[in-house]
């Protein structure tokens, strides 16, 4: 690979589902690389966190030049295939930066590109496209990555949509009105996100080449793989019939050849990339399939695919400022919680007392209702965003959590008149993979994604190599719903990164795999560091719990009302009060949302990141 410039080296954290990486009886953790010279092996998750010291606080302004003693990657990078209590996972640390992947050759992949003077961006993207291979069924290219991104030059925090919506065919849409979403055919896909993902967010964040950043993806490519793949929202075998990986190699390298000889400005060589896969002969070929396949996508949906660069939501909390994507995602319910946790002195409960989970518990299941009732795509409905994040609503809703009884219903509340209750009722119908990736540079940029390809059941497209996931099953039917499906409408999808400023510098990233209780484990992860002072490992390996008392947000099933489950290593006395205030606890032995999460001392500008061990969950 030639020199790139560089934005300084970077720390990649990315946590894949491990429901994937059951081997010898315990789940594989995370690969570990990181830039720089050899570290110690880490043997268990409660080692699995590096910390990295941060000695450039200046800011990048574009291309900075290659960094001097620039440190190249040594040592073992290890494997995917070890026990919790055998991992043979070497890390190096040179001051530099860190590369944390479920997949080690997407781990390989953002190393390279930090060796070559790339910056967080651009190992993201490499790593993310790595991902859409090695990581089949869990991610796709034809999936969908929301991302969030602080350009440290600008001093801003935005969001790239990474999500496609649905065909603009009427007739299309009244089929689903009529028939239901189906769950994992062709006609359950979205328009596929990840190529101009990656392309809007080299041209705005990056610095390197599309050709650049799919180099170590087309290796992988080139060396062949199965016929099948595995998917994991359902765990089932799907054999496409082709050579996909020979398939999407040729695709890869016609989005190259768009770029190598497309005229102009380096911005207008990437655009080439997305204007042949969107516009030209790529999307021919997937046109002609989606009509093989009785789908409803057509070429014109993907022509009018943009990846919208956006503004996020936020909210202040003891101190911090938490960014959320918009309300297409279910984001800002975990900014709704801690708004009302502001009224309650979290940090005098015992962590992990019966107050805390209840207290918690009870936050969390208002906001899912408000979530449940209000949220879509705001480029189709009013969502009353400004409202639902007001401090006045949290207070007129605050005081629905009874300390001494457990909710037994689904309440959302009405922002537009500032009612703790509103009249409006969720209807049901009886109608995933995931993974999680973020990212911090040197120069003071940070980076959120969580990329997914769920129920990717679909196959191949036709010639093309790019499997398609089925996020569509995220909208409804519901006349009136603010989530109701519509020509080009984007489903409010669950994946959903999280980005912490204090005093306006970056200090929190995270991103978790794990369907409706991504935020949950969010919220939890922000409290165990902000009211208990958990750096990143502890935080993660700190026991957890959620609630399904909420509609799902896959086929819009009914919330079980009162449910609690808890992991086992919360002590019994804690989930025997919690039954007496009318929860409905269940204790696992298993995991509860898989996260990467990236801290930044803002004193010492010390990096630590932490990932702990993905269970199931879109």
């Amino acid at each position: 690979m030639k020199t790139l410039p560089s934005s300084g080296a970077a720390v990649i954290l990315i946590t894949l589902p491990l429901f994937l990486f059951i081997l010898r009886g315990a789940p594989a953790l995370p690969e570990l690389v990181v830039h720089g010279k050899p570290a110690k092996k880490v043997q268990n998750v409660a080692d699995m966190t590096h910390k990295v010291p941060k000695h450039h606080q200046t800011m990048a302004t574009g291309n900075p030049g290659i960094p001097e003693n620039h440190p190249e990657i040594s040592g073992n990078h290890g494997t995917s295939e070890s026990s919790l209590n055998n991992l043979n996972d070497t890390a190096s640390n040179s001051g530099t930066g860190m590369v944390v992947a479920g997949k080690p050759e997407a781990a390989e992949a953002g190393a390279a590109i930090l060796r070559s003077g790339g910056n967080a961006t651009d190992a993201a993207i490499s790593a993310l496209l790595v991902l859409s291979v090695k990581h089949i069924g869990a991610f796709c290219i034809g999936g969908e990555a929301p991302m969030l991104v602080y350009d440290a030059a600008r001093d801003e925090v935005k969001v790239l949509s990474g999500q496609g919506a649905a065909p603009l065919d009427p007739e299309a849409i009244a089929w689903y009105m009529a028939n239901g979403i189906p769950g994992t055919s062709i006609r359950a896909a979205a328009v596929p996100a990840v190529i101009d993902l990656a392309v809007t967010a080299l041209q705005h964040y990056g610095t390197i080449s599309f050709e650049d950043a799919a180099e170590a993806t087309l290796r992988i490519l080139d060396d062949g793989g199965p016929t099948w793949y595995i998917d994991t929202s359902g765990s089932d075998t799907v054999d496409t019939g082709r050579d996909w990986y020979s398939d999407l190699a040729a695709t890869l390298r016609k989005l190259i050849e768009a770029e190598r000889t497309a005229i102009g400005t380096r911005n207008e060589k990437l655009q080439a990339v997305s204007n042949r896969f969107y516009r030209g002969d790529i999307a021919d070929e997937l046109d002609a399939w989606y009509r093989e396949q009785d789908g409803f996508l057509r070429k014109r949906d993907l022509a009018a695919h943009v990846t919208h660069i956006e503004d996020p939501v936020q909210v202040a909390y003891r101190g911090y400022t938490v960014y959320k994507v918009g309300p297409w995602t279910q984001g800002p319910y975990l900014l709704q919680t801690l708004n009302l946790l502001n009224g309650f002195d979290v940090k005098g409960m015992e962590h992990l007392s019966a107050d805390y989970i209840h207290t918690v518990t009870e936050a969390m299941k208002l906001a899912l209702a408000d979530r449940d009732a209000w949220y879509g795509d705001p480029r189709f409905n009013s969502v009353p965003m400004t409202a639902l994040l007001s401090g006045e609503y949290s207070d007129v809703r605050r005081p629905l959590i009874d300390m001494q009884s457990a909710s037994e219903e689904v309440v959302p509340g009405d922002p537009w008149i500032m009612e703790p209750r509103s009249a409006t009722a969720v209807p049901y119908t009886e109608q995933g993979g995931t993974t999680t990736l973020v990212a911090s540079d040197r120069w003071g940029n940070v980076v959120a994604l969580t990329p997914s390809g769920l129920g990717s059941q679909a196959g191949s497209g036709g010639k093309t190599g790019v499997i398609h996931g089925a996020r569509l099953v995220s909208l409804n039917t519901w006349e009136g719903h603010p989530n109701r499906i519509e020509p080009g409408k984007r489903p409010r999808i669950t994946l959903t990164p999280t980005l912490v400023l204090k005093d306006g510098k970056p200090v929190i990233a995270i991103s978790i795999a794990g369907g409706d209780l991504q935020d949950q484990v969010a919220l939890q992860l922000l409290l165990n560091h902000i009211e208990f002072g958990m750096l990143p490992d502890e935080a993660s390996r700190s026991p957890r719990f959620n609630t399904n008392h909420h509609t799902g947000s896959f086929g819009q099933g009914p919330p079980a009302i009162g449910s609690l489950r808890l992991q086992n290593r919360i002590p019994e006395e804690v989930v025997a009060e919690l039954k007496r205030r009318g929860h409905r606890p269940e204790t696992t032995d298993g995991g509860i949302g898989g996260s990467a999460m990236l801290y930044v001392d803002p004193e010492t500008g010390m990096m630590y990141g932490a990932g702990s061990a993905v269970q199931s969950g879109d």
